[in-house]
């Protein structure tokens, strides 16, 4: 048979002869068949993998659940208190051990239910335990927000309540799984009604209250079926942040909740339109009743008792749920006694009722917070309110002083407490701003004892321009003191313009624990309230004092040494107690003209905003500030130095059954006459140029007639303040008196270091429309 026979019969019978050549070859080469194999194989390799993954998910979900803790009607219903001890291992406070009244499944009002439902899991009634939709749903969100929604339901809420831990960081895969498996486990034992019921009759309702129907009769004097939408859902809307959403401390966050849950139930068509319009326009206080103490020494360590509960939470436990034995600092008896000197008339006379103290008592070798009130006359219904000793929206005027002026002076520049200073006209640097004294005089040439004696606001601005607001800012840092932009004004003022959360600025806290360092010879302690913290399974945490040096021990001993003629003979003669060695500090703010303007007063009106006073012993520092709410209610002149009264009744007590001891003076410093020099700087004091306003004087008196004074020749005596004037001198004149000339002292030397110049000019803040400078 031929070739042409062999190709005619196969066209015949359909078939393609095979060619032994390219040129019939189909162009594809057979490219894409082998493509569609390949793509195959990887699509069945990632459903292998998405099977293989599932299977090891499941097999990790598995390996955790199986360790979770069994389900327990106890678990479900129980609350666990935490007891909080003094100093003296005396349990005083025992938070989450308030009775509770428990409700009944059938006894849950409707409307509770629509409420709590809407808000928190709009699908309780139709997942088992876990919601795919919602947990998608909320990844969905947090995904397009950057946010942090949740997607638990009401069931998982109810097992984390009871069985694990509710802070964030404590929220691992493990802890995840296994509240999945016992919520799953939980819908198959229990109906939606009891596991609802659990869950209302759990809940922390801020000021001690576990449960709704608890806070139910607390707040409003009456049983869960009884209150009103707008009361419902207020209720309803607590649990997620009890203390936030708290009626009596944050009114207006807790109208914000309320008005969420509403919205919710609104949308749920739980109610209507008319009713959520009338529900919101409803005042948050409607109905609520004052809340009764836990006990009469509630009222008495309530602010302290805040502030533990703070100091816990930051190590990550939660005081009302994990049971805890909470060790505290707290000297009950100092408490009381602190308590009875603000809120009585025993031992101060204060103008009036709204009159505010708040006060804080530090054990100056540990940092212990020891004793701390944060107001005066506390409503009863009030239950960790506000505290002030710990807020930094005032201004502690004077006090700033030492600790950001003169101490770092002697740090830097190794002042001596003789260094001669010029009380003369000033403004800030690289400014026209003037800085003014209290009583708008000037007494020309003095010692920097002098001028801490009478709280000049002149010499220590050119004090402050002299150190350098780097130094200075860097000095008050060792503190524990911020400032976001440290500017000129904080020399002798406290007032900031960024708060952020009280990091910035001073408060009572902040400023007793860094008068402290002086008198523990320069060694810085961060104040704490909790000792010791005990945990069920008997393992506990013990606080160690954070210590670290914050100064020369020169700089501490020579501030102290000038520091005690403060009381005894400068600004500060009421704080005075007789006999006892201490030192201490006034501070008196003021107001700006346009603050003036807004009170209706004129510019020679001796009122303040604050008044501060810090003081100490060797043994406890102790500070103390006096104001009202509204900072545009002023202090009147006769009751400037109620702070310093308040310090004086206080530390009366706290020296009773302690030595009375007195600072040793290192062998960094040595005496000459009356005054205090840094070893080694004694040869080496500068000799001052007297003009100018670029710096402070710089000239030096090494050898006085007595302790705490100045020779006649260097301070004019008819304009020296009075050893007996009051805690802060009032504006008594306009007159301005021109500085004397200066009589050279018997001995002036070089010193190593010139004062320093600032780079560039201070930016001043608050002062600009100032009437006059912090007084004292």
């Amino acid at each position: 048979m031929t070739t042409d026979e062999i190709g005619s019969r196969a066209a015949r019978h359909g078939h393609t002869p095979v060619s032994n050549g390219t040129e019939n070859t189909p162009s594809n080469g057979g490219k894409k068949p082998k493509k569609k194999r390949i793509l195959l194989k990887i699509f069945l390799g990632l459903v292998l993998l998405g099977i293989l993954g599932l299977l090891a998910g499941v097999g990790l979900f598995w390996s955790y659940a199986k360790d979770a803790p069994k389900l327990e009607d106890d678990k479900l219903s129980a609350t666990v208190s935490s007891k909080l001890y003094d100093a003296n291992n005396e349990v005083f406070e025992e938070l989450g051990a308030e009775k509770r009244e428990m409700i009944k499944p059938t006894d849950v009002p409707q409307l509770l239910k629509d409420a709590v439902v809407s808000v928190e899991d709009k699908r309780f009634y139709k997942h088992s335990g876990v919601d795919p939709i919602r947990i998608l749903g909320s990844a969905f969100s947090n995904f397009k927000t950057g946010g942090l929604q949740g997607g638990s339901t009401l069931t998982q809420q109810l097992i984390k309540l009871s069985y694990f831990s509710t802070k964030e960081k404590d929220q691992n895969l493990k802890r995840k799984a296994q509240e999945a498996w016992l919520a799953m486990q939980l819908e198959k034992e229990k109906s939606k009604e009891e596991i609802l019921t659990y869950y209302i009759n759990k809940v922390y309702m801020a000021n001690g209250l576990y449960g709704m129907e608890t806070a139910a009769q607390a707040y409003y004097g009456k049983p869960l079926a009884e209150l009103s939408l707008p009361q419902t859902a207020l209720l309803a809307g607590m649990p997620q942040a009890p203390n936030d959403y708290d009626p009596y401390v944050k009114p207006d966050v807790a109208k914000e909740r309320r008005d969420v849950v509403l919205y919710t139930m609104k949308e749920n068509d739980k109610i209507t339109q008319k009713e959520y319009d009338d529900a919101k326009a409803t005042p948050i206080a409607d109905g609520l009743q004052p809340l009764k103490q836990s006990n009469e020494n509630r009222k008495i360590v309530d602010n302290y008792i805040r502030e533990v509960i703070a100091e816990v939470e930051s190590m990550g436990k939660n005081p009302y749920t994990d049971g805890l034995d909470i060790h505290t600092n707290l000297d009950m008896n100092a408490q009381k006694r602190l308590y009875d000197i603000i809120n009585s008339d025993t031992y101060v006379e204060y103008p009036d009722p709204e009159f505010q103290v708040a006060s804080t008592v530090i054990d100056v070798k540990t940092g212990q917070v020891k004793a701390q009130i944060g107001g005066r006359n506390i409503p009863d219904d009030v239950q960790l309110g506000s505290n002030l000793a710990i807020e930094t929206d005032r201004d502690v005027g004077s006090t700033m002083k030492p600790i950001a002026d003169y101490g770092p002076a002697i740090e830097n520049l190794n002042y001596s407490t003789g260094r001669i200073m010029m009380d003369q006209p000033t403004t800030y640097e690289g400014t026209n701003i003037e800085v003014t004294n209290a009583d708008m005089q000037y007494y020309g040439a003095l010692t920097m004892r002098k001028a801490i004696m009478y709280s000049r606001n002149t010499t220590a601005i050119r004090t402050f321009d002299a150190v350098g607001s780097d130094k200075s800012a860097a000095f008050l840092k060792d503190l524990g003191i911020e400032f976001k932009d440290f500017v000129a004004a904080n020399a002798i003022s406290s007032n900031t313009s960024e708060l952020g959360g009280n990091k910035y600025g001073v408060s009572s806290l902040k400023l007793a624990a860094a008068y402290a360092a002086f008198a523990n010879m320069g060694v810085y302690n961060k104040p704490y309230y909790v000792s010791k913290v005990v945990y069920q399974d008997g393992s506990e945490d013990v606080t160690e004092t954070e210590s670290k040096r914050a100064m020369k021990d020169s700089t501490a001993y020579m501030m102290t040494d000038m520091l005690k003629d403060v009381i005894s003979g400068g600004t500060a003669f009421n704080a005075g107690v007789p006999g006892l060695i201490q030192a201490g500090k006034t501070g008196t703010a003021n107001y700006t003209d346009d603050d003036l303007v807004k009170i209706g007063a004129s510019a020679s009106s001796s009122i303040a905003p604050d008044s501060t006073f810090v003081g100490y012993t060797p043994h406890y520092a102790v500070s103390v500030w006096t104001g009202y709410k509204q900072r545009l209610t002023p202090i009147p002149y006769e009751y400037w130095g109620t702070a310093s009264d308040v310090y004086r009744e206080m530390m009366t007590y706290l020296s009773e059954g302690v030595s009375n001891d007195d600072w040793v003076m290192p062998d960094s410093v040595i005496r000459s006459g009356s005054e205090l020099y840094v070893k080694g700087a004694y040869e080496e004091q500068l000799l001052p140029s007297n003009t100018g306003n670029t710096s402070s004087s710089s000239w030096e008196n090494p050898v006085s007639s007595e302790p705490g004074t100045t020779s006649s020749s260097t301070v004019p005596s008819q304009t020296e303040p009075s050893s007996t004037q009051p805690s802060e001198p009032p504006v008594s004149s306009t007159q301005q008196t021109e500085p004397p000339a200066s009589t050279t002292p018997t001995e002036v030397l070089p010193s190593s270091e010139p004062p320093q110049e600032s780079s560039t000019p201070p930016v001043i803040q608050n002062n600009a429309t100032r009437r006059r400078s912090s007084p004292g």
